[in-house]
């Protein structure tokens, strides 16, 4: 701690050129249309001007301000937790401009309050970002057709809610205040059906819209949508049982999958060799073709092997019908992934699509074959962490070929020994692919496992997908993104290549302040996704995000985003310890802490009483700041193998917000004791709304049963001495002692009591893409491991407690 790294917001990264730098004509002065010659008419949205004398930093709502700003004493405070978990904060925007603006699910910044200049940033000591999630599945979103898709001739920003319309025929970019002609169709409003009003159509009401595009946005025409997926059948594989998963998910799940009377599949097996299927229509039954020379494999048959979906029908369920049991007798333990993915790529290259990878074991045999780098008795080691960067680029590159041929790589690792996750993730990483991951799967001993998969096919199988996707984020004049975070290939300095897109994956980019934003009241940023759909339609999805720019630290500081900012440090500890080192990371994240807390006492606090003193806002900074320290992802000093300590590193880059959080810092509630009182009433159901408890072995009791939300798991501890009407009007179970030790699922019986909790449980699924497993633990030695590495308010072996590391901050600020 002592020769302190160099904090996260001091990085000097090279600026990248924003896209629009070279537009023609500088801004023009702010008064200079404050007098149009066109009869003013009444606009929604007042300018730019207006918008100054509204806005005037966040004084105007001194009741927000004061809240966010009351200093909390952490050292005496313990009770810091809100009663339900935690809403993005809203921006201090003028009513209009609220209702307009994007939904922080969408686009969520660090800062609800942008500071004028870099140097107030840097006083700050907070990091500026964003973070995305640009194809999340949406209720609603308004569609436009259009033949013209109307855009800053300047910077290329799209219309959108924050534009100035100076008169009927003229608006104001928002990004770098051009002055655009409304192009004549803009005039006609296809909602009302009325002409004559532009800042009335769908694009100018809506942050977040879809246009139809135009051959304008397409270099070729669009690709049906293709699916190859290609399959490991050693004998590793066979022992695990996979397989007959993977193909019941698939024969139940083939009319869902997204696409049209177009679609088109193919399959691919291998072990030492590579084994190709002709689906042909016609054929009685399908052909395996194998190629066993896999230092240079070929394709046996250019147009039989990935076919027509509609026409082919009968013979891929045939195929999926006999393949596990093709398999079942195979003593071939080798497994030629490389060869297996070149042959995919020279399947996929005519058309792009998406290739889903399912591997169980180290590839060890051709192009890409790995050694174990893993040592097991440096699992808990307590200094640095070794092999959390790829042995070989084969994967990387091949995976950048990949991408240049818009085919998007997703990878499925089920394995319980060592496989080399940091090597083979790059396939995904830069192919804009998916990576999921089953530790110790087997179809038999671990049911929780098998489970899982089973839920995870059925939702990645059919959730929508956009093909050959490109992404820009484009953002106020003035500012600058630098850093991406997430699975991508950076094409050009602010454009993302994504083979595919799907909507459960995130992105985190980092904001820097090249030119004072001065004669700004507002700064906006726009990400657009130019993808193709599976119905072979060409689309553009917008969002933009308006926020106001304040020139007080008070009000940057009233405007942050504690877990915004947490996640964009975990992003940045991710790529530190990987091109650094993993204590580094950890200095550095604690180092922000302690870097934040100083800036506030010198500059903001004007409180003269000893102890740790942080604003309302940031109350939960260092708890979450312990909690990342203490995920597997960057703790040390506790068993942690290496690959799964590298895919939590890969979900900390792609998940969205709200599940990374609870990944990082579980919810917990007391259910025994679950009321109808501040229930939620949805359609016909009533949800309760337990409240959230603290992470500590203090919060639990023995006559209580709790639920743990880790995001990707819920643990139900029933304490030993829980009420029997618990036990059996929620479990099915007599007592404590009949509950079985493996319980993985909660009951559908018939009493309030269990319908309650099925009612909050279920809710608690419906918020987030793939299903949770459920964990029914009793109160022994076994339970106490399981969720002790989630309590993280608490000491373990290796780590302080939130006291503990409360102390550790102060003496550091001290200093």
């Amino acid at each position: 701690m002592n020769n302190q790294p160099q904090p996260y917001n001091s990085y000097s990264y090279h600026s990248m050129q924003s896209a629009y730098r070279s537009g023609p004509e500088p801004p023009p002065p702010h008064n200079m249309y404050t007098q149009p010659t066109y009869p003013p008419y009444s606009q929604p949205f007042p300018n730019l001007s207006q918008l100054s004398a509204a806005l005037g930093g966040l004084s105007g709502v001194p009741e927000l301000e004061v809240e966010a700003l009351r200093p909390v004493n952490l050292l005496q405070e313990r009770n810091l937790l809100p009663q339900r978990p935690q809403e993005a904060p809203e921006p201090n925007l003028s009513p209009d401009l609220k209702k307009v603006n994007c939904s922080p699910q969408t686009f969520r910044c660090t800062l609800t309050s942008i500071p004028q200049t870099q140097a107030l940033l840097n006083k700050a000591r907070l990091p500026l970002g964003l973070l995305l999630h640009p194809f999340r599945d949406l209720q609603q979103l308004p569609v436009i057709t259009s033949n013209t898709i109307v855009r800053c001739r300047s910077c290329r920003t799209y219309i959108n809610p924050f534009v100035t319309f100076l008169d009927q025929h003229r608006w104001k970019c928002n990004l770098c205040y051009r002055v655009n002609d409304v192009p004549d169709e803009f005039m006609y409003n296809p909602v009302s059906r009325s002409y004559g009003e532009p800042h009335m159509r769908p694009e100018v009401q809506n942050s977040t819209v879809e246009f139809i595009a135009s051959s304008d946005y397409m270099l070729r025409p669009p690709q049906p949508a293709v699916y190859l997926f290609v399959l490991d059948v050693s004998h590793n594989a066979v022992e695990a049982g996979y397989l007959k998963v993977f193909c019941d998910s698939l024969l139940e799940n083939l009319d869902k999958m997204p696409g049209d009377s177009r679609t088109r599949v193919g399959f691919l097996t291998f072990d030492s060799t590579v084994h190709f299927y002709n689906l042909q229509e016609g054929l009685s039954q399908p052909q395996m073709l194998v190629v066993s020379d896999i230092d240079d494999v070929f394709i046996p048959s250019h147009d039989s092997l990935m076919v027509n979906l509609k026409e082919s029908r009968e013979l891929v369920k045939d195929l999926l019908t006999s393949l596990p049991a093709m398999f079942s007798q195979s003593r071939e333990t080798h497994s030629a992934l490389g060869p297996a993915l070149q042959a995919a790529f020279k399947l996929m290259s005519p058309t792009g699509g998406r290739v889903s990878v399912f591997q169980t074991q180290l590839p060890s045999l051709g192009a890409g074959k790995l050694q174990s780098r893993e040592d097991p008795n440096q699992r808990s080691s307590t200094k640095g962490v070794q092999h959390l960067g790829p042995a070989t680029d084969f994967y990387k590159k091949l995976a950048l070929d990949c991408s240049g041929q818009q085919i998007g790589v997703d990878l499925f690792l089920l394995s319980s020994q060592y496989a080399d996750l940091a090597s083979l993730a790059c396939v995904s990483k830069y192919s804009a692919g998916s990576i999921f991951y089953y530790p110790s799967f087997h179809h038999v001993h671990n049911p929780a496992q098998l489970q899982k998969l089973q839920k995870d096919l059925e939702r990645y199988l059919t959730r929508k997908i956009g093909f050959e996707a490109v992404m820009r984020i484009r953002c106020t004049k003035g500012l600058s993104i630098h850093t991406f975070h997430g699975n991508f290939f950076v094409r050009s300095t602010d454009l993302l290549s994504l083979a595919n897109v799907n909507p459960d994956s995130a992105f985190a980019v980092q904001v820097s302040i090249e030119d004072s934003l001065a004669d700004s009241s507002l700064a906006c940023f726009q990400a657009a996704l130019l993808y193709t759909s599976s119905k072979g339609k060409r689309r553009i999805r917008v969002h933009t995000l308006c926020l106001p720019v304040v020139n007080q630290l008070s009000d940057v500081y009233a405007g942050a985003d504690v877990q915004a900012i947490t996640c964009l440090l975990a992003n940045m500890a991710i790529d530190r310890s990987v091109s650094c080192s993993l204590s580094d990371a950890r200095d550095a994240l604690v180092n922000a802490v302690v870097d934040f807390v100083s800036s506030y006492k010198n500059n903001v606090s004007n409180l003269q009483q000893s102890g740790l003193i942080v604003p309302s806002v940031m109350r939960l900074f260092p708890l979450y700041i312990l909690a990342l320290l203490k995920e597997k992802a960057l703790r040390t000093g506790t068993s942690t193998r290496l690959d799964e300590r590298v895919f939590a590193m890969c979900e900390f880059k792609t998940q969205p917000l709200q599940q990374l959080m609870r990944m990082v810092h579980p919810d917990l509630y007391r259910l025994d004791n679950v009321s109808d009182q501040g229930a939620l009433h949805l359609n016909d159901t009533t949800v309760p709304q337990p409240h959230l408890i603290h992470l500590s072995a203090e919060s639990f009791s023995r006559d209580g049963a709790f639920l743990m939300d880790c995001g990707n798991v819920f643990y139900l501890w029933v304490g030993k001495c829980c009420s029997e009407i618990f036990i059996r009007d929620v479990l099915g179970c007599p007592n404590y002692a009949s509950i079985p030790p493996n319980m993985s699922h909660i009951p559908q019986l018939e009493t309030p009591l269990s319908e309650r909790v099925r009612a909050f449980l279920d809710w608690l699924q419906d918020n987030r893409a793939f299903s949770s497993t459920v964990h029914v633990i009793k109160d022994d030695a076994s339970a106490k491991a399981a969720l002790s590495q989630h309590l993280v308010e608490d000491r373990s072996d290796s780590a302080s407690s939130y006291q503990d590391f409360l102390q550790h901050i102060q003496q550091q600020v001290s200093k």
